[in-house]
């Protein structure tokens, strides 16, 4: 097998598609001989792990990583000794498709990348915890605002009786709307074959929950092997210890990629009102029902949203949470604006120095 055939073969297992093929193509004509095309695996602190062709390849970083896992990307070696290849460094980053963007954890309001080029988000829900409604609303709308696909996944059935995982799937598609709700179980197998219709070849696959929902687990009976460290879940409250703190991708053997990320004890709000609003399409659907198109849904007559709610039909709280997660994606998008404008106010401040000192 050629190069180039071996290279095609290579992203193809990977998730990619024509379109990808051809800018990689494209790309390598006019790039430095040794360059390696190849999708991002795994990104830890300082490098970041290269699937191409041949051997995988880290390739170091400095500061925040330019790239995340599911990128696809080429990079470029330097000499070594010898002329053998030495280091690598990141050549060229294609544009991301979708993106699975959340607010990063702590104080400061920036963007973290969980997953790139990802093709449908499973959001995963353990069945041997109170299911949180308003926990299902954000996941759902940071999976909508990625340009992915969400399906919700209910785990751990084998927990919990039938007619109980029932009742929870019917609960959740309060929240879930049309989405498809699957029960599934990693130890009696139940259900996994409906998951498995989600993992094809040339697509990837992004899971989304909570530390001990279950990810991981399922990660690796997707892959039919143990590829990912799974840990025990505390009886006293049911939360799982962190056992993935990395984003990684891994190929399924039958086809198709999947991206585990860390569990998220906090989801702060980092996306559009668009996908909000793809979360809350019964709000959205009725709101082009008011009387006025600016109604805010407080007490203004004709308004269609409040009439729902109070013949029954929509709850109370699902407005609520609604203007809650508008208002936190608003304020981070806001405190964003003021980061970015202080940090370029530095720039700014410190160009007029070096240009006194040199005068």
């Amino acid at each position: 097998m050629s190069d180039d055939a071996a290279r095609t073969a290579t992203l193809r297992a990977l998730g990619a598609d024509d379109e990808v093929i051809e800018a990689f193509a494209l790309e390598l004509e006019t790039s430095p001989p040794g360059t390696v095309a190849g999708r991002v695996g795994r990104v830890d602190r300082g490098r970041f792990q290269l699937l191409a062709a041949g051997d995988n390849i880290s390739v170091a970083t400095s500061g925040v990583s330019p790239v995340c896992v599911g990128d696809w990307c080429t990079v470029s070696g330097t000499p070594g000794p010898g002329g053998v290849t030495g280091t690598y460094v990141l050549h060229h980053l294609l544009p991301r498709r979708t993106a699975l963007v959340r607010q990063s954890s702590g104080s400061r309001v920036e963007s973290q990348a969980l997953a790139a080029n990802i093709d449908t988000v499973m959001v995963v829900v353990p069945l041997d915890r109170a299911i949180s409604r308003r926990q299902i609303e954000r996941f759902l709308a940071l999976a909508w605002d990625s340009g992915a696909r969400p399906v919700l996944i209910l785990t751990k059935a084998d927990l919990v009786g039938g007619p109980t995982a029932a009742a929870a799937a019917a609960d959740v598609t309060a929240v879930s709307g049309e989405l498809p709700v699957l029960i599934a179980s990693v130890v009696t197998g139940a259900g996994m074959d409906a998951v498995r219709a989600f993992v094809t070849g040339g697509s990837t696959v992004a899971l989304l929950g909570t530390s001990g929902s279950g990810k991981s687990s399922l990660v690796n009976a997707l892959m039919g092997a143990d590829v990912v460290q799974t840990g025990d879940v505390r009886q006293a409250d049911s939360k799982g210890r962190h056992t993935t703190t990395w984003r990684e991708l891994v190929v399924v053997p039958s086809g198709g990629a999947l991206i585990d990320t860390p569990g998220l004890r906090e989801l702060g709000m980092w996306v559009d009102e668009e996908g909000i609003d793809a979360a809350f399409a019964d709000i959205t659907d009725l709101e082009g029902q008011c009387r006025f198109n600016d109604c805010a849904h407080l007490s203004e007559p004709g308004c269609a949203v409040l009439a729902a709610i109070a013949a029954g039909e929509l709850a109370p709280d699902r407005l609520e949470s609604y203007r809650k997660l508008l208002g936190e994606a608003a304020f981070a998008a806001q405190e964003n604006d003021n980061r970015l404008a202080k940090e370029a106010q530095k720039v700014w401040k410190k160009r007029t120095l070096e240009g006194r000192r040199k005068t």
